[in-house]
């Protein structure tokens, strides 16, 4: 709209005014949005347009409650314009049937919907917005057939039909058509909402779904209430608070450009509620989460498929998350030297560079397994070519045989994109192994490799193999952020569907290959969706340096956590520039508690190139580290047999602890260690610790839980306290982990009162076992029983 204005000359100017329209439940305007290749879609858009019809779900007409199988009525509404007070609102009204001939389209159609049980805490809702078959769900992101379980019992009447398991309670009422979900003790978690649940003037978005009138296509909104105090996490790897409540997510994959925007490299259709559930929205297309944000009390799901398929899970964080990983799959445990430090920067471009960081590791001490090559190691850098370049590299089979006789793996940068200049872009387009325009025209400036196709899959498998097969340990699947949305892949789908899949087909191609040819399950991936966590590990992109980066990098890892991700790492000191002394060091302390840890970003990296005194602290902390390895290799097991994060928030080990919910920059490594990093330059920080009694890790001192403290760092340049009646087991420094002496193993017991100490402990690739020591009048600990005969000899 343009609005003409007089300036003191008398001349006049044409001015854009933004248009304000008010919408009952909606806090912001409607705004054009320019199409930038690559941006998220934002499905809550579909749900602001007047020329779209709503179908909002109105009475079950239909329903077996032996089979869960029946039609829910969808009444119709518009979006219609309503004067007041010189404001315009946009409610919803009822809507005639506007279809000719009427005879042949229903004005408030009877759709087929579904309730099935698959475990006895998971629930999950089929949705069709066609009358049509709901199939069977099944596709990439589920870890195989989904199961059934006949854990529920049913009760009915000519109004509810309830099902009742040992874990909770989900009532479906007929009419108007809600339905219920309750825990186990028969408190209400949350509710359908439709028309008139709000009980404010405002009308907030009903369970509906809209029909576009640009294509007839469906989204639906899928509307639950929230308490007044609940809170959500998870929706992926978010760089934003770690209380998703009152924001607005869009699930959608894009580089992010950092760790400070709303963009997420990993976003995760499935979040968890403080209530005790969780929800997962089974779909590769567009998804909105809006906890909130347009309606305090309510939890909207908007997602672009026209078939809305639900997961909801019921129990307290750590039930959630195992169930939701019963669904769609767990993170196996990684290689042992994974978990060691990797040495990287952008970038080491030559054989030279590669041989000599690696002696100067070893000359000045730091313990390391893995060094990292980046963008450098073709002809041309980022020209990825698959080969090394012969002016710079001489032998690079010679060379990784070297690098392992020093106990190192060499891990490789890589990326799926070829523009015209690389050598490769001819024999990808004309071979169709890209994924074309909606024209179905061949790329004529980057070349995406389509991973729905078998022979690009092939022929890409045959790149990789050849480097794997010279003795590369890990290749970085770096981007695979950009899939076209509007491209056509050969699965028969648009990015529209195909566009998150991306990253899931990529991870699992790179991860199963490595997997067969090295032995070794492992990727280094930027990029992911729901299933993913199947092919570990990920890391956490291209973080800034300062400390506001920092901070958000770890609300990235907590919030990956609480979405299904078991392993996660990030660049220590942030990427694009090279960081200070200060910042350096800090985020140092936070990443040798993190499952994995790579120092990576603009040169100078080498902690040697910060001098001595510097070079000493980072000694010292890689070195506790490594001699932590058995806790941490344990830890790691376990995590991956219950489908758990090992960098977790407080809340997931308390969550009857009101506080522990509220603490976004702090973690647990595992279940017996709190770690507060420090995100400012003083060594001096308040840290909340949980209900307990906790031990500082590097100076001993006790401290009781359920409040506030102010405490300071050690030599290492973190805080870390150890859960009281733990045994810590501990290993011989050694400066990889393929020299570490297993067969010797310290378990360094932390108690205020002698009462038993607990810890776990696994062998490489051996089975997980559980520790416990009792002391003796006088207060020495001993073993209660050895479950591995004397395989270790145990010193405490």
């Amino acid at each position: 709209m343009l609005q003409r204005s007089h300036n003191e000359t008398g001349c006049i100017y044409v001015l854009p005014v933004l248009v304000l329209i008010g919408l009952w439940g909606f806090s912001a305007p409607v705004q054009a949005q320019p199409e930038v290749a690559g941006d998220p879609v934002d499905v809550s858009m579909d749900f602001q347009k007047l020329e779209n019809m709503y179908f909002v779900g109105d009475q079950v007409t239909q329903f077996d409650p032996s089979t869960g199988k029946g039609t829910l009525q969808w009444n119709r509404h518009r979006r219609s314009t309503s004067l007041s007070f010189n404001k315009i609102d946009l409610p919803y009204t009822r809507a005639e049937s506007s279809e000719f001939p009427a005879t042949e389209y229903d004005r408030d159609p009877a759709l087929p919907f579904e309730v099935s049980f698959v475990s006895p805490r998971t629930v999950r809702l089929r949705f069709g917005s066609r009358d049509h078959d709901l199939g069977d769900g099944q596709s990439l992101m589920l870890d195989g057939p989904v199961s059934s379980s006949d854990a529920w019992t049913v009760t009915r009447s000519d109004s509810v039909v309830t099902y009742e398991s040992d874990h909770g309670e989900v009532r479906l009422i007929k009419d108007p058509w809600h339905i219920e979900f309750y825990d186990g003790n028969g408190n209400l978690l949350t509710r359908t909402q439709t028309l008139g649940d709000s009980k404010t003037i405002a009308a907030p978005m009903p369970f509906a779904f809209v029909r576009k009138a640009e294509d007839f296509s469906r989204s639906f909104a899928a509307s639950f209430k929230l308490t007044h105090d609940e809170k959500i996490f998870g929706g992926g790897e978010s760089f934003t608070r770690l209380n998703k409540r009152g924001q607005k997510m869009n699930v959608s994959i894009r580089d992010a450009m950092g760790a400070q925007t709303p963009l997420m490299y990993k976003p995760i259709p499935f979040f968890l509620s403080s209530e005790g559930y969780g929800m997962f929205t089974h779909t590769s297309a567009p998804v909105t989460f809006d906890f909130g944000n347009s309606f305090d009390g309510r939890n909207t799901i908007y997602s672009g498929d026209d078939t809305l398929d639900l997961f909801i899970f019921l129990g307290e964080p750590k039930d959630v998350l195992s169930e939701y990983t019963a669904v769609t799959g767990r993170s196996p445990v990684p290689p042992l030297w994974s978990f060691g430090f990797w040495m990287s920067r952008i970038t080491y471009e030559s054989e030279e560079q590669v041989r000599t960081v690696a002696d100067q590791l070893r000359e000045y001490e730091i313990p390391s397994d893995v060094i990292h090559l980046d963008t450098g190691w073709f002809e041309t850098e980022w020209r990825n070519n698959y080969k090394f370049a012969s002016s710079r590299f001489d032998d690079p089979e010679q060379m990784m045989a070297d690098l392992n006789d020093q106990g190192f793996h060499l891990s490789l940068w890589q990326l799926p994109y070829f523009t015209t200049k690389n050598d490769l872009f001819d024999t990808i387009v004309e071979n169709d192994y890209a994924v074309t325009n909606r024209g179905g025209e061949r790329p004529f400036e980057s070349a995406i490799l389509d991973f729905s196709d078998p022979e690009a899959v092939d022929w890409y498998e045959g790149k990789l193999t050849g480097l794997l097969e010279q003795g590369v340990s890990v290749i970085k699947a770096d981007f695979g952020e950009n899939a076209p949305w509007h491209g056509v892949y050969e699965s028969g789908a648009t990015g529209y569907y195909e566009h998150n899949l991306y990253p899931l087909r990529y991870n699992q191609i790179v991860w199963d290959l490595t997997k067969e040819i090295t032995g070794d399950g492992i990727i280094w991936g930027r990029s992911a969706w729901a299933g993913s966590q199947r092919y570990p590990l990920h890391w956490g992109g291209d973080a800034g340096n300062t400390n506001s980066a920092m901070a958000a990098t770890l609300r990235a890892g907590l919030s990956f956590g609480m979405s299904g991700f078991t392993y996660w790492s990030h660049d220590i000191g942030g990427f694009p520039n090279a960081p200070s002394k200060d910042l350096y060091r800090r985020w140092l302390g936070m990443g040798i508690f993190t499952s994995h840890i790579r120092a990576h970003g603009q040169p100078p990296r080498e902690p040697w190139e910060y001098g001595e005194e510097f070079t000493d602290m980072y000694r010292r902390s890689l070195e506790t580290r490594y001699r932590l390895m058995p806790y941490i290799y344990a830890e790691a097991n376990k995590a991956s047999e219950e489908g758990h994060p090992m960098l977790r928030s407080l809340f997931f080990e308390y969550p009857d602890d009101p506080t522990s919910w509220t603490i976004d920059d702090q973690f647990m490594l595992g279940s017996k260690l709190v770690v507060a990093p420090l995100f400012e330059s003083s060594d001096t920080r308040d840290v909340y610790l949980p209900p307990g009694t906790w031990i500082d890790y590097q100076t001993g001192e006790v401290y009781e839980g359920a409040q506030w403290h102010e405490l300071t760092a050690g030599d290492i340049p973190v805080i870390a306290l150890v859960k009281n009646n733990t045994a810590l087991p501990h290993i011989g420094l050694a400066q990889n982990t393929a020299n570490m002496d297993w067969s010797e193993i310290e378990l360094r017991v932390y108690s205020t009162n002698g009462e038993q100490a607990t810890t776990r402990f696994a062998l490489p690739n051996g089975e997980l076992h559980s520790l416990s020591l009792e002391a003796n009048e006088q207060g020495e600990y001993s073993l209660e029983t050895d479950p591995l005969s004397g395989e270790v000899s145990w010193e405490i």
